[in-house]
């Protein structure tokens, strides 16, 4: 079985994810997740996942966090602060010791999830989002640049605005820069999870929308796994 390393599975996509890699019974893959706080550890090891505790900005918790893991396969990252967040933000440097060490590990392959806005798709948002949002889409950026010089075999995922609604089943990949629209955070962790396996995403960089909630209706090309 593949051995996955979850960072930022406390809430959000990166719980999604967690949910949807051990709904098998039993689970078809070994996950290990990072927590900074024991709070949510109960639920995901109900789920089936060996938790670890470290914060991702300390380098020397998070290597001793992966140690515990074993030998890591893949890591999936959905790890980002809130726009309130004051210092340093795991969007970048959590990400980026977390690339660092995944390099050390020789791990197969790194998914970032990181968010439309950010490096090329700066282009596809409004500028009263990029108002609010810019701080934290140049720290996701940074984090995206880091792991594409890393060498390692990288997917890059950029979600669309998120809700935490049920999946639609509707949401896609695109390797077009400039389209936006709504996305479910369910439907963000099924397109994660399909690039697990998926030789076609090496290497790439998508946009992952909800076809029926676009901002604007436009025709583009989606990506086939």
């Amino acid at each position: 079985m593949q051995n996955i390393f979850l960072a930022g599975s406390s809430r959000g996509v990166g719980r999604e994810v967690a949910k949807l890699l051990l709904e098998n019974e039993p689970p078809s893959v070994n996950l290990t997740v990072l927590l900074r706080n024991p709070t949510y550890a109960v639920e995901l090891e109900a789920l089936g996942a060996k938790v670890v505790f470290g914060d991702a900005l300390n380098a020397a918790e998070l290597e001793a966090a992966i140690a515990k893991a074993g030998d890591v396969d893949i890591v999936i990252t959905t790890m980002g602060g809130l726009p309130s967040d004051r210092g340093e933000r795991a969007d970048c440097e959590g990400n980026k010791n977390l690339i660092d060490l995944a390099v050390k590990a020789g791990v197969q392959k790194f998914i970032l999830v990181s968010s439309i806005g950010s490096g090329n798709s700066v282009v596809a948002l409004a500028p009263q989002v990029l108002a609010t949002l810019g701080a934290i889409l140049k720290e996701k950026e940074k984090a995206e640049q880091h792991l594409v010089a890393s060498g390692l075999t990288y997917t890059i995922i950029r979600p669309g605005g998120l809700k935490s609604e049920p999946a639609t089943g509707n949401a896609v990949l695109t390797e077009d820069p400039t389209i936006s629209g709504i996305i479910h955070r369910a439907d963000v962790a099924k397109l994660v999870c399909k690039c697990v396996n998926s030789e076609k995403t090496n290497h790439k960089v998508f946009s992952a929308i909800d076809r029926n909630m676009l901002f604007k209706p436009v025709e583009f090309e989606t990506f086939n796994f």
